[in-house]
């Protein structure tokens, strides 16, 4: 499976720089890889050295580029949504709804994007893809759009489930739903066979973000103090969407170690300017991004102690919320809840303690 790395910054870091640094890196070291960039404006392509379109291009040896077309994928993903109609419906209702006549609405950009990484990942085609997306708040909250996702469906679809309501209705609408749907509905649960497929794939997509091998962020920095802590809010906001990240890169500039402090115990290296069309001394300079497993991990449950410890870089107690005010425990960080679905030994069980200690959140129970 192919790992999928993204950079995180303030605005003017050189976010963009050090991805398609990256991406050569990698295809020199003889790695499939695919550079997906989100701006439709020509300047990555002028970086790139070819105008970008919405089908992968080669552009050298190991390394395909491509730009998301929100107006194209969503053409694309809604035939996959129709399909996927067409399974549970006997007379399906958006078959006279065409793709071509969407408007994108605000946040879709972020679905169709992680629609668009996931095809990329599951073609077997490429063993690195460098995604360069917003790099801010925007890009962690699609990171973690599987994690809501499954929190809202697990959570309403109870809601309804154990309402009077849906008791009086279920028996009732049972005849009615038979007629509908392809699939058995006994009214006993709100359609489960498709909430069960939602669920698979969204447990998938969690495992994914969740793990270091798959999907790694960076922190992009310059020696600027308002980059810096851009750089470290970014850090510990990124650990609410299950990412983990992997290191820090000083773009322009060097490496002090008050820099390197900042970003403790995370490895920091420092690239230079480039200039002109020579990228060797950026790729030379770059980590190596497959040790992103050695970072800490954003969050670890262990079951015999009780206890859940969060890793929240950047942020001190004051920051950060801790609630229970459901069968889940969410914590509330960077302008970002997280709720933390409970292994079975500790579900139900309510929050005896907490305690903020060197970056970590730590909760007993």
């Amino acid at each position: 499976m192919p790992q999928i790395l993204t950079f995180l910054g303030k605005g003017g870091s050189g976010r963009t720089t050090v991805a398609i640094a990256a991406a050569k890196q990698q295809a020199n070291l003889g790695r499939r890889v695919l550079f997906v960039s989100q701006d439709p404006t020509p300047a990555t392509g002028i970086l790139l050295g070819v105008p970008l379109t919405d089908k992968p291009q080669s552009i050298g040896a190991n390394l395909e580029v491509v730009l998301i077309s929100a107006t194209v994928a969503i053409e694309r993903g809604w035939e996959e949504v129709k399909q996927i109609e067409s399974r549970y419906l006997r007379s399906p209702l958006l078959r006279n709804v065409y793709g071509q006549e969407l408007a994108i609405l605000p946040g879709m950009d972020s679905a169709i994007a992680l629609n668009a990484l996931r095809q990329y990942d599951a073609s077997g085609k490429y063993d690195t893809i460098v995604y360069d997306g917003t790099g801010d708040l925007t890009t962690l909250r699609m990171a973690g759009m599987a994690d809501s996702l499954s929190w809202y469906l697990r959570r309403f679809v109870a809601v309804v489930e154990e309402s009077d309501l849906w008791r009086t209705v279920a028996p009732i609408m049972q005849p009615a739903m038979a007629a509908m749907l392809t699939i058995a509905w006994t009214g006993e649960t709100a359609v489960s066979a498709p909430m069960q497929e939602a669920n698979n794939f969204l447990s998938k997509s969690q495992d994914a973000i969740g793990n270091p091998q798959r999907v790694a962020g960076y922190i992009v920095v310059t020696d600027e103090p308002a980059a810096i802590a851009t750089g470290k809010y970014l850090w510990g906001s990124a650990q609410q969407s299950g990412l983990t990240i992997g290191g820090a890169i000083v773009n322009r500039g060097t490496l002090t170690d008050i820099l390197a402090a900042e970003f403790d115990p995370l490895g920091v290296s420092a690239i230079p300017n480039r200039i002109g069309d020579d990228w060797q001394p950026l790729t030379d300079a770059l980590p190596d991004f497959s040790q992103a497993v050695t970072a800490p991990k954003p969050i670890t449950i262990d079951v015999p102690k009780r206890e859940v410890r969060l890793y929240l870089p950047g942020f001190d107690k004051t920051q950060v919320k801790l609630t229970q005010s459901g069968p889940e425990v969410t914590i509330e960080a960077g302008d970002q809840r997280r709720n933390i679905l409970l292994p079975p030994p500790l579900k139900g069980s309510s929050v005896t303690g907490a305690k903020f200690q060197n970056g970590f959140l730590i909760i007993s129970f």
